[in-house]
């Protein structure tokens, strides 16, 4: 395993995803669109909780957004409609279609950039008023790197938010939650479905992408070494799995780059 590429399995996963119609990645329908053009807009960081609009810029129009690891035609189309000038970068082609898709039929400019979320270098410093990154560092193998580059890209007073899983939710076997709703404690944590044995993996996770725990050091730390101050925080339970009736399963957080 030390030769796997989880950047182009992931990137293979998430192309296979959209071809199953994940729900995140189905695009945002005219109706939305027409709606975030006339003022009214939200969108997700976690589960299905729209961000409160104070954590965004008063202004929204001309703010310069990078929606990191953030494709599927749903924030960014949204947020160009709102008056933003979008980018929106994702390991995923085909999650990239889909806000092509979007902006085509609703004659929106978005720009999109194929890459690794942990590798910004084709965007200069100071490039982007707000960081937009929504429930994906999960399917990231280290997210100190995501951290620096989110910080560098960054104008000075410039916005992070970012919605992560909770790491505790990893201790369940995937199989006993998805299959019988049961909360077996089974891993370990730090957990990373790529440890699993073949089959086992193939059976919890099918052809889905690869996925790591983080620790709230790693998350909320690593913001804070990076050099960015927490403003705001945020929970919500997961919106698909049994652990909802008893903790947490997403968490947000709002930053800034001093």
């Amino acid at each position: 395993m030390d030769e796997f590429d989880v950047v182009a399995y992931n990137r293979e996963a998430w192309d296979r995803e959209v071809a199953g119609s994940n729900e995140w990645t189905r695009p945002a329908g005219a109706e939305v669109i027409a709606r975030a053009r006339a003022g009214d807009w939200s969108v997700v960081l976690i589960g299905y909780d729209a961000v409160p609009r104070g954590w965004f810029p008063e202004v929204l129009v001309g703010t310069d957004v990078l929606c990191l690891a953030s494709g599927g035609g749903q924030q960014g189309p949204v947020l160009a409609a709102a008056g933003a000038t979008v980018t929106v970068l994702d390991n995923s082609p085909r999650q990239l279609d889909r806000d092509r898709e979007v902006a085509d039929r609703e004659g929106l400019a978005i720009r999109t950039v194929l890459g690794d979320m942990r590798d910004l270098s084709v965007f200069p410093d100071a490039s982007f008023d707000v960081v937009f990154n929504p429930v994906s560092n999960v399917f990231c193998p280290d997210l100190a790197p995501v951290w620096r580059e989110s910080f560098r890209v960054l104008r000075p007073g410039g916005i992070l938010m970012a919605g992560f899983l909770n790491p505790d939710v990893f201790i369940f076997d995937v199989t006993a939650m998805d299959e019988r709703g049961e909360l077996v404690v089974r891993h370990q944590i730090p957990f990373s479905s790529l440890d699993l044995p073949d089959d086992e993996r193939q059976r919890a996770y099918g052809t889905g992408p690869i996925e790591y725990s983080h620790s709230l050091t790693e998350q909320i730390g690593g913001q804070l070494a990076a050099g960015f101050i927490l403003t705001h925080f945020d929970e919500t339970p997961h919106h698909a799995d049994a652990t909802a009736q008893y903790m947490p399963g997403y968490f947000a957080t709002r930053a800034i780059k001093p």
